[in-house]
C-alpha cells in the first residue's frame, strides 16, 4: 500500500555506529525475512593516531568540547587515512575508515577539529539507555544500516542531495563571497527539486528556528514555513492535505556554539534531538493520517563521528561536471559518504524490521517519486533504492502511542569546555554563510526593491561572526513581524 502523507526529520551530524552501532538491535531482514542483527560494532573497532590506539568505547558524552571536522577534506582524511590526496576528477582513494581520531586531533578546517587533549572523544558511541526514543522507533518499526550520506562532505551538500537528488557540483561549505556571486535568488537546479516536482500545496515545511536551510532553495518563501511547535497540531486537522512534509529541527546559535537547540549538532547535546524524534512521532501517531502515514528520521552526515563501514560507489546524479562553479574539490559524486541512521516508520512495515540495502538520501525524493507517479530528477535518484517496499502490510497495524520518556540529558565522561569561536572570527566557516544568505534572500523578499542594492552590499561586507550574527538576527525580526499570527 502507497502512503498518502510523507514525513521526513532530518537531524545534524551524526554517524550511524555513534548513534547505534551500540544498540544490539535483532529483527528480521527485510528481504530474506530470516533474523539478522544490525551491522554494527563489535566493541574491536580502533584506529590510531601518533602510534597510539584508540578503540569504540561507550557511551557517549551529551555534548562534544569541539566541532569535529567534516568537510570535504577532512572526510577523505577520516576514510583514506593521514596521507590520502583525492584528485580533481577522481578516482576516490582506497577506504579504510582508519583517519577518524586523526582528523579530530588535527583538521585541515578553520575551526573544526584540533581537539585539545582527548582524542579517543570521537570514537565514543552511545550506549542505547541514551537514546530511548530513537531505539524505540528502531526496534518498533524499521531501521536501515546502510543509509550512506550523499557525498563525502558537509551539511548543505548533503541537504541538497535530499531536496534535488543533487548537490548542482557544490561539493563543500560555501564561503559567503562564494554564495553572493552564485545565489543571490537561491539554489535551483536542471531539474528543479522535489518541492518543485509536487507544485504549491502539496508540499509543506516545518522547521525550529526562523531559517531552515531549506530555505536556502529557490521557490522556498519563509513566511510559509510553519514553527515546528504547531506540528501536532496541523496534522491532527483531518484536513490536513500535504503529500509531503519536511521537518528541520532548532539550530540554536549556529553562529556560535549551536547551544539551544535540538539538531543534535555535536556542539549541542543529542538528547533535546531525541525529544524531538520522540514529539514528531507521537504527532503522526496521534493524527487521523496516522493509518496511510510515512516517516523517514535521517541525519544529514556524520558530522566527523566514527563509522566502520565502508562507504561504496555511487551513481552520478548527472547534471553537472567536474569543475563547475561549485565544485571546488572536482568531486564526481561517484562515492558516498559515510553512513548515517535512518528509522523508517509506518504502520504498515512489520515490527522489528532490519533493511540492509543500500540507501542514500536520493532515496527521500525517489520514495516520494514513486508513491506519487512523478518523474526522477537525476540519475542518481533514478537509481536510488525506496523505502517503499518495507511497507508490506495490508492494513496498519497497532503501534505505540507513545515512546518512552527522553532522560535528562547525561554527561557521561569528562568534557572540556566547549571551544566557542570568537564573535571576531570568520564567517566563512560551517553553515553559517549559508544561514546569512538565506536571510538576505528573505530580506529581499521583506523590503522595496529601492533597498535591494544596499541590501546586497551589506551581506558582501560581511566578515565576521559578529556581524552575521547581528544581519541574521535583524532580518529574523522581520520575518516575525511579517508571519502572519496563528
Amino acid at each position: 500500500m502507497a502512503p498518502t502523507h510523507i514525513f521526513v526529520l532530518m537531524l545534524e551530524n551524526r554517524s550511524f555506529d555513534h548513534l547505534l552501532g551500540y544498540a544490539g538491535l535483532t529483527g528480521v531482514d527485510a528481504v530474506t525475512g530470516k533474523p539478522t542483527t544490525i551491522d554494527g560494532l563489535t566493541g574491536e573497532e580502533s584506529n590510531s593516531y601518533l602510534g597510539q590506539p584508540y578503540g569504540v568505547t561507550q557511551p557517549a558524552p551529551e555534548t562534544m568540547p569541539i566541532d569535529p571536522g567534516h568537510e570535504f577534506l577532512d572526510v577523505l582524511k577520516q576514510l583514506c587515512g593521514e596521507t590520502a590526496v583525492y584528485p580533481p576528477g577522481g578516482p576516490y582513494p582506497p577506504i579504510d575508515n582508519s583517519g577518524f581520531v586523526a582528523d579530530y586531533a588535527s583538521s585541515p578546517s578553520p575551526d573544526e577539529g584540533d581537539a585539545p587533549d582527548d582524542y579517543g572523544a570521537i570514537m565514543r558511541c552511545c550506549a542505547p539507555g541514551q537514546l530511548p526514543a530513537l531505539t524505540s522507533l528502531a526496534r518498533n518499526f524499521a531501521v536501515c544500516d546502510h543509509w550512506q550520506a550523499s557525498m563525502p562532505g558537509p551539511t548543505l551538500p548533503n541537504r541538497l542531495f535530499a531536496c534535488a537528488a543533487s548537490s548542482g557540483g557544490l561539493d563543500h561549505s560555501p564561503t559567503n563571497g562564494e554564495l553572493a556571486q552564485w545565489q543571490i535568488d537561491g539554489f535551483s537546479f536542471a531539474q528543479g527539486t522535489i518541492f518543485d516536482r509536487l507544485g504549491q500545496g502539496g508540499w509543506r515545511i516545518f522547521s525550529g528556528n526562523d531559517l531552515p536551510l531549506v530555505s536556502v532553495l529557490k521557490g522556498v518563501n519563509l513566511l510559509e514555513v510553519a514553527n515546528v511547535d504547531g506540528f501536532a497540531e496541523a496534522v491532527a486537522d483531518p484536513g490536513y492535505a500535504y503529500r509531503y512534509t519536511w521537518i528541520e529541527p532548532d539550530y540554536g546559535e549556529f553562529w556560535s556554539t549551536f547551544a539551544g537547540g535540538n539538531s543534535q549538532h555535536p556542539l549541542d547535546g543529542i538528547t533535546p534531538g531525541d525529544a524531538l524524534v520522540k514529539a514528531t512521532y507521537e504527532a503522526i501517531r496521534r493524527s487521523p493520517h496516522w493509518p496511510t502515514s510515512l516517516l523517514i528520521v535521517t541525519w544529514d552526515e556524520h558530522g566527523g563521528f566514527y563509522d566502520h563501514a565502508a562507504p561504496p560507489a555511487a551513481v552520478p546524479p548527472g547534471d553537472t561536471a567536474p569543475g563547475s562553479a561549485h565544485n571546488k574539490y572536482g568531486f564526481t559524486f561517484d562515492r558516498y559518504g559515510v553512513r548515517v541512521p535512518a528509522i523508517i516508520v509506518s504502520p504498515l512495515i512489520p515490527e522489528n524490521t532490519i533493511d540492509h540495502r543500500l540507501y542514500d538520501h536520493s532515496s527521500i525524493p525517489a520514495t516520494i517519486e514513486k508513491a506519487f507517479g512523478l518523474a526522477p530528477l537525476t540519475a542518481r535518484d533514478e537509481a536510488a533504492n525506496t523505502v517503499l517496499p518495507l511497507l508490506s502490510l495490508d492494513k496498519a497495524r497497532d503501534a505505540p502511542l507513545t515512546l518512552p520518556a527522553v532522560a535528562a540529558p547525561r554527561v557521561a565522561l569528562r568534557v572540556a569546555p566547549r571551544r566557542v569561536p570568537a564573535p571576531e572570527g570568520t564567517v566563512d566557516q560551517g553553515n553559517l554563510p549559508a544561514f546569512v544568505h538565506a536571510a538576505m534572500r528573505h530580506d529581499l523578499t521583506l523590503s522595496p526593491p529601492s533597498e535591494h542594492a544596499a541590501i546586497r552590499a551589506r551581506v558582501r561586507s560581511i566578515h565576521t561572526r559578529a556581524e552575521a550574527a547581528q544581519y541574521v538576527t535583524e532580518v529574523q525580526q522581520k520575518i516575525r513581524a511579517a508571519k502572519p499570527r496563528p
